[in-house]
């Protein structure tokens, strides 16, 4: 447990959460929206924020849906973050989906979860329109968040909000005056995987506001801050570091258009802070540090950056002037990265540092609210995750001889348990609360912690020796041309792995570096490079085989390899 570094705002429950906002930051911006003219935003204020939700929650709650649980699926959007607390703060339970799921699997979830509304955007009409004409859901309402009039039994979102609003105005203040229990369920989030192996999360908002307090005791943020939303909503990383934490301290946010609008949108927005995963900053520091080579001055930026860290450990800094071009460049008001999800690459996080752009990991699960650990100002250990959150105690179990085992928490952010699944919450909380993460980690004498790999992915060789894959990938990531990598055991006739690789290849950048466009050129180049990594290593852990390709691998929607799926697709050939 980590002390607490900034003072913070206590809350009991989302709603308390957004009264105090709204209290404070009534007329700041809540969201900076684009609009159809360039260059021209829309700023919506906490007060109108507040104002939509109100009316949402109260209308939800004249249709019926008291204590019911709710759906909601679609693109990062104002009208998601208005339904979300529309149903959290007086309504019933929230259950985000997954936009990118496909129709069979939507169907299933909402089947699983017995929720009785669902809000969403257009690309989901013509799924809604079959759970309608099949009805083998519980589902009463279908709201959609695009239509201007309601149509076929579906509600337009904004007339049910104005129709809210009428009702509020009459003096109906069931929404308003609803009380809200922390300890109860709030929100159902599925795990990522397939409908069979996902399973349903119970959060509760005592949950969810005891990571928010957790977060505001060790990052540092406030009103001025800008944040640019890119990862999926639904997805519980993004929900309370990327939508709940900002709201909680009176930030705004602004939505990226997609994967090749970000570094526009940063620029564009104005943006100060971006929580993502490792393997878009890590594109983004190649990207960076191509840029510089191309201008023959990375010599001259490594100067600079040895001279600067120098300064800094005097308390002199002087980034933003010797850097001021790369600010400008990925725009001059970004001041904090947060990756999160994955390993994240230390010379990357080193690289950004090091140009003056904070960029901190974080570490957590979807059963713990998300977040555990995270690194801060104060906290920092490169290739760490950081320090766990105050509120939270940590241990390793079954540790190795070199300190490695399973990562367990306790605390308020755990989870209350699986929906209607006992075995798995009995297999994943054990009779004194200690949550068991599946990761596996070391944490030093000073507290932090070092995430290896995922338990379940750990390739045991016949000599008792302990593969983790991500520590190879992170290695071969970074190579030149190299996009990313799949590490994997590929078993022999002796019973023992053999460590293989594939390998994700960018086919412009292998022709700009080594002038190669040949398939076998290339694998011969990444096999020279591969057996480079190999001498810096104990010989049980060379990569013996690597299979190449310029396809990108199979990913959730949150940027992370399905290994499962990439697995079948080796087994298969």
């Amino acid at each position: 447990m980590r002390d607490v570094i900034h003072e913070f705002e206590k809350f009991t429950d989302l709603k308390d959460m957004l009264n105090k906002s709204v209290e404070k930051f009534s007329d700041r911006p809540a969201y900076v929206l684009k609009t159809k003219e360039a260059g021209k935003f829309k700023e919506i204020t906490y007060k109108q924020f507040k104002s939509d939700i109100d009316y949402l929650g109260t209308a939800l709650i004249n249709l019926g849906l008291k204590d019911k649980k709710i759906a909601i699926i679609g693109e990062n959007r104002y009208e998601w973050g208005v339904s979300y607390l529309a149903v959290t703060n007086g309504t019933g339970v929230v259950v985000p989906l997954d936009k990118a799921l496909p129709d069979n699997e939507i169907e299933n979830l909402i089947m699983r979860s017995e929720v009785e509304a669902i809000i969403y955007t257009n690309k989901y009409e013509e799924i809604m329109n079959k759970l309608k004409d099949k009805k083998n859901t519980n589902l009463k309402y279908f709201i959609s968040m695009d239509l201007e009039e309601g149509k076929d039994s579906v509600i337009s979102l904004r007339r049910i909000i104005e129709k809210g609003k009428q009702q509020i105005e009459n003096g109906d203040k069931k929404f308003l005056d609803a009380e809200i229990n922390p300890d109860i369920m709030g929100i159902m989030l599925f795990t990522s995987g397939t409908t069979s192996q996902s399973k349903a999360v119970m959060l509760s908002q005592k949950n969810i506001v005891s990571n928010l307090m957790d977060i505001a005791a060790t990052i540092k943020v406030d009103e001025n801050d800008r944040f640019l939303s890119f990862l999926p909503l639904h997805h519980t990383f993004e929900c309370t570091v990327g939508f709940l934490y900002p709201i909680s301290k009176g930030s705004s946010i602004a939505f990226c258009e997609g994967l090749r609008h970000i570094a526009d949108n940063i620029k564009e927005f104005e943006t100060t802070i971006m929580i993502s995963v490792p393997i878009l900053y890590e594109g983004m520091g190649k990207k960076i540090l191509k840029a510089i080579e191309s201008k023959g001055q990375l010599k001259k930026v490594n100067l600079g950056m040895k001279i600067s860290n120098v300064l800094l450990k005097v308390g002199v800094d002087v980034r933003d002037k010797i850097f001021k071009e790369v600010h400008q460049s990925l725009g001059p008001k970004m001041r904090l990265m947060v990756a999160g999800g994955a390993a994240l690459d230390p010379e990357t996080e080193k690289l950004f540092n090091s140009l003056g752009i904070t960029m901190l990991q974080g570490y957590g699960l979807t059963e713990t609210s998300p977040v555990i650990a995270a690194e801060d100002d104060k906290y920092v250990r490169l290739g760490s995750i950081g320090k766990a959150f105050p509120s939270l105690d940590v241990k390793i179990e079954d540790e190795n001889e070199d300190g490695i085992g399973e990562l367990l928490v306790k605390g308020p952010t755990v989870m209350l348990g699986y929906y209607q699944n006992d075995e798995a919450t009995k297999e994943t909380i054990d009779e004194e609360g200690w949550l068991h993460t599946g990761d596996l980690a070391k944490i030093d004498k000073d507290g932090f912690i070092f995430i290896t790999g995922r338990k379940k992915y750990v390739i045991v060789l016949k000599n008792g020796k302990n593969i983790y894959p991500e520590e190879l990938e992170i290695l071969i990531n970074k190579i030149a041309g190299v996009s990313e990598s799949f590490v994997y055991g590929k078993l022999e006739k002796d019973g023992d792995y053999k460590i293989s690789a594939k390998i994700v290849y960018d086919k412009q950048i292998m022709n700009d570096i080594y002038g190669i466009t040949e398939k076998e050129e290339i694998r011969n180049k990444l096999w020279q490079e591969i057996k480079s990594i190999n001498r810096t290593m104990p010989t049980y852990k060379y990569i013996k085989d690597i299979i190449i390709t310029d396809e990108e691998l199979t990913k959730t929607t949150t940027r992370k390899i399905k290994r499962h799926e990439e697995m079948k697709k080796l087994q298969e050939k």
